[in-house]
C-alpha cells in the first residue's frame, strides 16, 4: 500500500519540524500523550504547562467527526481532563460500523476563539495534481466543503504562489488575514510536497486577532513508499490500524518480512475466531476470494485478509504460512476450521517452490491443525503447479488433514463454495494434462517454423502481419501516426508481428519467455533486440529462439542501445522501485519510444504522476507500473506476462482471438486468460495496467483503443475498488463512443461488508468514498448496459453467452485450431519438472547453501552457534563430517595457535614477506608462502602420522623402528629440530602434551613417539619430537579413539592429508600476518644482499 494515514500527532510533529512560512505557527510541539502506559506524574514533569494551561483532549485513533460524536473534551484543567478521560480511556465505543477500544488520546493547550476564526484547509492528490481546498467557516458544522470550498488544482510539477491563493481561496477572508493565510497554505503545501504526502486536512485552522496561526484538528496520509526519499525526516514512522481493527503482533512480524524481501507479504487480522482463513497468492486474486466468501455470506466468519506473491522463497512462504496457521489453531470453533488456499494463475512464481514452504508449515502443525478440525482446500496454476499440486495431495495423506487439490481445470474460486458448503466436493477432480509440449518440432529444422495463423478468429490476414509497417518517424508504426495527427497523441496498436523492444535489466528469465513466445508465434525474429544493464560493461548475453543459441547485446547505458536500434519502439523496465523513475524519464526522451512497462511496484506516487505527465506531452503510452505488462497473441508479450510456455500453450495465447481484456491485477490478467480461452476463440490481447493508485496508463485508454481494432469484437474489463475509472466507461457507453459489447466486473464488493477499513493488496485497491466502491460501480456500469455478472464466480458464464451470441449473429467467425510449433524446454526447467536426469558433475557431502540456510554436515548454522561449537567444531564438521567431542574441537584450536606462525625466517613467512614487498596483493603474496610447504617444510605432519602409525601397527618396537630407519637411509619425520633440544624443550609440544594426556581417552601412538624420542635424544640431544610429530601422532590417536569414526575411516583421514591441512590452516594466519605486517610498515622491494651470497665458479673453469 501507498498512501498509509498517520496519527494526529505524527501528522504534527511533521508539521512544526518542517513547515517554512512567514505566518506565525503556535503551540508548535506542545502536545502530549496519554496510552495504557501513562504516568501522570511523570507526564507533568515532561510537560510542566498540563498543570497551568487549559486543555483539550481527544483520541488519536483515526476516528473522523470526533468533534460530532463528542469524543472532544474542550476547556479542561487537568483535572478535569483525567475525570474526562476516566469515562472514556479503555472503553469500547461505537463509530459508524466499527467498534473499538479508546487507547491513545491527545492532550493540547486549549485556544480561546470565535467561529469567525476558524477556517478548513485541505490537500489531496489526484492524478492530474493536487487539490488545494479552503472554506472560510471551518469547525465541526463544516459540513459538505467539497460542494462550498473553494477549490484550486496545482498540476503535476508546477508551483504554488500566494498570489493564487490569494485571488481564487480567500476571496471570503478578512483582508487582515489575507497575508497570513496565503503564507501560511503556502508552507503547507511545500510541506506537503517535500514529505510526500497523499492527504493533508486541517479543521480548524485558527487564525487569530493577533495574526497567530493555531493547528487544531489534523487528519493525514503520506506516501508509504516514498520511506526509501524521506527516512531522514520521516524517522521511523508508526501507522496505526484503522479504528475498530486492533494492531496485531502478527501483522508487524508479516510487515516486516515484507519490507525486508522483494516479495509482497500482506495480512491483516479482522476476526481472530472466525472460522474461514485464507492463504492466497496474488493482489488481485486475494480481493477477489475475500468477495466471494463475503458473498456467499462468510463475512462475519471471514478472520483474515492477505495475499503472498511476487515470487517469495521457500523460506519466507514458511514463515508466512505457519503464522497463519498458529493463529487459527489457538481457538477451537464448534463447527471447525477452513483454510483457503487459492490464487489465480501465476505469472512466473514457482507454485511447486512456494507450496514447499506451505507443506513444511502444515507439518509443523499438523497436531493442532486435527485438533481444531482444519479441512484445507487449494487451487492454483503457474508454473510447476502440477508438482505443487501433488506435494500438497501428499502431505494430506501423510498427515490425516482433509485437504482438496484443484488445478487450473477449476475455476478459481469454487474451492469457495466447497469451503462453504454450497458447492459439492469432486470425489476425482478432473486434472489438466501435462502441458510440456517444449519438444523440437517433427522436421528438426533448425528455421523458424512456417507462419501458422497470425489473423484473429474474426479477422482476415493482412499484409500488415507479413511486411513491416512504413515509419516516416523512428519507432512509431505508420498506423499509429496516421491516428495521432498531432505529437503527444497516442497509438492504437500498440504491438505489432514485428515489434521489437529493449529490455531494461538484466532479467534472463523473462528475456528467454518472450523469445520462446516469439518462437512459438511464429515470428521471423526475437522481438528483444537488446538490454540495458548499467552495472556491467557492454557484452553479449546468451539465449535460445527454439533450439539454436543466439547472442543479444547488453548496453551499459541507454544512449547505446536505442542509437544502435533504431527499430525499437517499446522499452520493458525491470527497473528497482528506486531507479524505475529515472531510467522512464530518460528513455521518454528517446522518439522512437511510444510504449514502456514499468514492472516495479512501490514506486511514489509523486514520481509516478511525473512520468505520466511526460508521457501525455511526449505521446507515450505507459503500461504500470506495479505490473507484469500485457500480451498480444501472435505478436508480443511483455516480459514474463502469460507465464511460461505449458499455460501460453494451454491458454491459446500463440494466436489471436477476439476478445482484449484490461485488468489492473498481473495474476488475474493470467486467470482472464484462461477464463477467455475456456469460453471463446480466446484472446486478441490483454493488458494489466498494475495495482497503483495512478497507473500509467487507464482502463479507458485500453477500452478506447480495442474499440477502434478492428479483430476485437468484445472487450473484458475487470475493474477494482478504488478510483473512478470505470465511471469513464459508462459514459463511453452511454455517448455511444463504446459500440462493442463490454463484460466488466469490480472486484472489491466486500469492503463494504467490513466494519472497518481493509486495504487490499493493491495500492489503489482503496475507497475514499462512495462512488469509489466495487458495489456502486458494478451498479452504474450495469445501469449503463454492460454486461455485469452477478459475482466473479459468474465471470466465465457471461463472457460465454455474450461470444455465443456473437458466433449466432456473424460477428465472429471461429476459424480453424492450427497447432502451433514446439519449443525445446529449457534444461534447468526440465529438471525441475522432473522430466529428465543427468549425472552431476560434482559431488559434495559437507555444505549445502541452497536452502535458506547453510548447512555445515547437516547442521544448520544457526545451530552451529547456538552450541557454541566454534572453529574447531566448524572444522570437525566441514573436515570429517562429524561432530567431534568438545576436547577434540579444543585440541584443534590448541593445533591452530601453535602453528600459526614460527617467526620471519623460514621459509613460508620468508617467501610471504619477499612477496609482499614486491608489491604483490594478499592472495599473491599468501600463495607464495603455502607453496613452500612439504616435506622439508610444515608437512611432516601426515608423513609423521603415517610413519609412526605403520611402525607401531606392524608391532615394530621403538628401537627397532629407530635402526630400521637408519639402515634404509631415511630420516624420521616429526623427529628433530634446529634450534630446540631436550635440555631446551618447545613449550609449544609442552602445552599439548599436557592437553591430550589430560583428556584424551587413549595415547597409545603418542607414548610411541615419545619412547622414540628417548631414544633419538640419547644420541643427540635436539633429536626431539617437534610439533610437526607431536600433531602427527596425537591427531592419529584422537581419530581412533574419539567414537567418532572406524579404524578403517580414521586411517583414510590420515592417507588423505587431513593433517597437513591444519598446518596450512594454522600458518595461513601467520603469513597474512607477514603480509600484513610488512604492508603497514611499507617495506619496499626487497633484494638479497650480495655478501650473503657466495658466487662460485662451475667447477671445471675453476680447475
Amino acid at each position: 500500500m501507498s498512501a498509509k494515514a498517520i496519527s494526529e500527532q505524527t501528522g504534527k510533529e511533521f508539521l512544526y519540524k518542517y513547515i517554512c512560512t512567514s505566518a506565525a505557527v503556535q503551540n508548535r510541539f506542545r502536545y502530549a500523550t496519554v496510552t495504557t502506559e501513562t504516568e501522570w506524574d511523570r507526564l507533568t514533569q515532561e510537560h510542566p504547562w498540563l498543570l497551568t494551561e487549559r486543555l483539550v483532549v481527544k483520541p488519536d485513533q483515526l476516528i473522523k467527526r470526533r468533534g460530532k460524536l463528542g469524543l472532544v473534551g474542550i476547556d479542561l484543567d487537568l483535572q478535569g481532563v483525567r475525570e474526562w478521560l476516566k469515562a472514556r480511556h479503555m472503553k469500547e465505543t461505537t463509530v459508524g460500523k466499527a467498534k473499538g477500544v479508546l487507547k491513545n488520546f491527545l492532550i493540547e493547550p486549549f485556544v480561546p476563539h470565535t467561529q469567525e476564526e476558524e477556517f478548513y484547509v485541505c490537500i489531496y492528490a489526484t492524478r492530474e495534481g493536487d487539490h488545494v481546498l479552503f472554506h472560510h467557516e471551518g469547525g465541526v458544522e463544516v459540513g459538505d466543503v467539497d460542494a462550498k470550498a473553494q477549490r484550486l488544482m496545482v498540476a503535476v510539477d508546477d508551483k504554488l504562489s500566494e498570489d493564487q491563493v490569494t485571488e481564487q481561496l480567500l476571496t471570503h477572508v478578512p483582508e487582515d488575514k489575507k497575508e497570513v493565510l496565503a503564507s501560511f497554505i503556502v508552507g503547507l503545501f511545500n510541506l506537503y510536497e517535500d514529505l510526500y504526502f497523499t492527504y493533508l486536512e486541517i479543521n480548524p485552522l485558527v487564525v487569530n486577532q493577533d495574526g497567530g496561526v493555531f493547528v487544531l484538528d489534523m487528519a493525514a496520509k503520506i506516501d508509504a513508499t516514498a520511506d526509501y526519499i524521506c527516512k531522514a525526516k520521516w524517522g521511523d514512522v508508526e501507522f496505526p490500524p484503522p479504528f475498530g481493527r486492533e494492531a496485531y503482533p502478527e501483522e508487524a512480524y508479516i510487515a516486516d518480512l515484507d519490507a525486508k524481501s522483494g516479495a509482497s507479504l500482506k495480512l491483516t487480522l479482522l476476526n481472530p475466531r472466525g472460522r474461514i482463513w485464507t492463504m492466497v497468492a496474488g493482489g488481485g486474486a486475494s480481493v477477489v476470494y475475500s468477495d466471494t466468501i463475503c458473498d456467499l455470506g462468510g463475512v462475519d466468519e471471514l478472520a483474515n485478509y492477505g495475499e503472498y506473491s511476487g515470487a517469495p522463497s521457500e523460506q519466507q512462504t514458511y514463515d508466512y504460512a505457519k503464522t497463519i496457521l498458529s493463529l487459527m489453531t489457538r481457538e477451537k470453533h464448534p463447527e471447525g476450521k477452513v483454510l483457503i488456499i487459492g490464487g489465480s494463475i501465476a505469472n512466473f512464481t514457482n507454485v511447486a517452490a512456494t507450496f514447499k514452504g506451505i507443506v513444511r508449515a502444515i507439518k509443523d502443525y499438523q497436531g493442532p491443525l486435527k485438533e481444531n478440525e482444519v479441512t484445507i482446500f487449494v487451487r492454483r496454476g503457474g508454473p510447476n503447479y502440477q508438482e505443487g499440486l501433488r506435494v500438497m495431495g501428499e502431505v494430506g495423506k501423510t498427515t490425516g488433514i482433509p485437504i482438496h487439490v484443484f488445478g487450473t481445470e477449476t475455476h478459481m474460486t469454487a474451492i469457495v463454495g466447497m469451503a462453504l458448503g454450497h458447492r459439492e466436493i469432486p470425489n476425482q477432480p478432473p486434472m489438466d494434462a501435462h502441458t510440456a509440449n517444449f519438444l523440437l518440432n517433427a522436421s528438426n529444422s533448425a528455421m523458424t517454423p512456417a507462419t501458422t495463423r497470425t489473423a484473429s478468429f474474426s479477422e482476415p490476414r493482412t499484409s500488415n502481419d507479413i511486411t513491416p509497417a512504413k515509419k516516416s518517424k523512428a519507432g512509431l508504426p505508420a498506423e499509429a501516426q496516421a491516428s495521432s495527427g498531432c505529437s503527444g497523441a497516442k497509438a492504437t496498436t500498440l504491438f505489432r508481428k514485428q515489434t521489437k523492444a529493449i529490455v531494461w535489466g538484466m532479467q534472463t528469465r523473462a528475456v528467454q519467455g518472450m523469445l520462446d513466445f516469439d518462437y512459438v508465434c511464429s515470428r521471423d525474429e526475437p522481438s528483444v533486440a537488446a538490454m540495458v544493464y548499467p552495472f556491467t560493461g557492454d557484452h553479449k548475453q546468451k539465449f535460445y529462439w527454439g533450439h539454436k543459441e543466439i547472442l543479444l547485446p547488453v548496453y551499459k547505458n541507454m544512449a547505446d542501445a536505442m542509437k544502435k536500434h533504431t527499430e525499437v519502439d517499446v522499452l520493458i523496465s525491470f527497473a528497482s522501485l528506486r531507479s524505475a523513475f529515472d531510467s522512464t524519464m530518460e528513455a521518454m526522451q528517446y522518439s522512437q519510444i511510444h510504449t514502456i512497462a514499468i514492472i516495479a511496484e512501490g514506486i511514489p506516487e509523486a514520481q509516478t504522476r511525473r512520468m505520466i505527465k511526460m508521457a501525455d506531452e511526449k505521446g507515450v503510452t505507459i503500461i504500470g507500473p506495479a505490473t507484469v505488462g500485457g500480451i498480444k497473441p501472435g505478436c508480443f508479450k511483455i516480459g514474463n506476462t502469460g507465464g511460461m510456455l505449458d499455460n501460453i500453450l494451454a491458454s491459446k495465447l500463440y494466436r489471436p482471438g477476439s476478445v482484449a481484456y484490461v485488468s489492473r491485477s498481473g495474476g488475474m490478467s493470467n486467470e482472464l486468460n484462461n477464463i477467455i480461452s475456456r469460453t471463446t476463440d480466446g484472446v486478441y490481447e490483454g493488458v494489466a495496467i498494475g495495482g497503483d493508485r495512478y497507473p500509467g496508463s487507464t482502463f479507458m485508454d485500453h477500452v478506447l483503443r480495442y474499440q477502434d481494432t478492428p479483430g476485437i469484437q468484445m472487450i473484458v474489463v475487470l475493474g477494482e475498488i478504488g478510483g473512478t475509472e470505470e465511471y469513464k466507461i459508462c459514459q463511453g457507453i452511454r455517448e455511444g463512443r463504446i459500440t462493442k459489447p463490454v463484460v466488466c466486473w469490480c472486484i472489491g464488493t466486500c469492503a463494504t461488508m467490513f466494519a472497518s477499513e481493509v486495504q487490499f493488496g493493491h495500492a489503489g485497491a482503496c475507497a475514499n468514498q462512495a462512488s469509489e466502491t466495487a458495489v456502486a460501480k458494478n451498479q452504474a456500469l450495469r445501469d449503463a448496459g454492460a454486461y455485469v455478472p452477478k459475482s466473479f464466480d459468474e465471470l466465465g458464464d457471461v463472457i460465454k453467452t455474450v461470444y455465443d451470441e456473437l458466433v449466432a449473429n456473424g460477428t465472429i467467425i471461429p476459424a480453424q485450431e492450427v497447432p502451433p510449433p514446439t519449443v525445446p524446454m529449457d534444461y534447468s526447467w526440465a529438471r525441475e519438472l522432473g522430466l529428465i536426469r543427468k549425472p552431476a558433475s560434482f559431488m559434495t557431502s559437507i555444505c549445502d547453501e541452497r536452502g535458506q540456510e547453510l548447512i555445515y554436515a547437516g547442521m544448520p548454522i544457526t545451530e552451529v552457534f547456538k552450541e557454541e561449537m566454534g572453529l574447531g567444531g566448524v572444522l570437525g564438521l566441514l573436515w570429517f563430517q562429524r561432530r567431534l567431542p568438545r576436547y577434540a574441537c579444543q585440541f584443534i584450536e590448541m593445533c591452530l595457535m601453535v602453528t600459526a606462525d614460527h617467526g620471519p625466517a623460514v621459509s613460508g613467512a620468508h617467501n610471504t614477506i619477499v612477496c609482499a614487498r614486491a608489491g604483490k596483493d594478499l592472495i599473491s603474496s599468501l600463495t607464495s608462502g603455502l607453496l613452500t610447504i612439504g616435506d622439508r617444510f610444515g608437512g611432516a605432519l601426515d608423513a609423521a602420522a603415517k610413519q609412526f602409525s605403520k611402525a607401531f601397527d606392524s608391532g615394530m618396537l621403538p628401537m627397532e623402528f629407530v635402526n630400521k630407519m637408519k639402515k634404509d637411509g631415511k630420516l624420521i619425520m616429526g623427529i628433530g629440530h634446529r634450534v630446540k633440544s631436550i635440555n631446551n624443550p618447545d613449550m609449544r609440544v609442552q602445552i599439548l602434551k599436557d592437553f591430550v594426556k589430560q583428556h584424551f581417552t587413549s595415547t597409545q601412538l603418542l607414548d610411541y613417539a615419545l619412547d622414540v624420542e628417548k631414544i633419538t635424544t640419547s644420541k643427540k640431544p635436539n633429536l626431539i619430537l617437534n610439533v610437526d610429530g607431536f600433531i602427527g601422532v596425537a591427531f592419529v590417536d584422537l581419530l581412533r579413539t574419539c567414537g567418532g569414526f572406524t579404524r578403517d575411516e580414521a586411517d583414510e583421514f590420515v592417507e588423505i592429508g587431513a593433517l597437513n591441512g591444519i598446518f596450512v590452516l594454522g600458518r595461513s594466519m601467520g603469513f597474512i600476518g607477514h603480509y600484513l605486517d610488512q604492508k603497514r610498515l611499507k617495506q619496499g622491494l626487497y633484494r638479497h644482499p650480495w655478501d650473503d651470497i657466495s658466487y662460485v665458479l662451475p667447477e671445471h673453469m675453476s680447475m
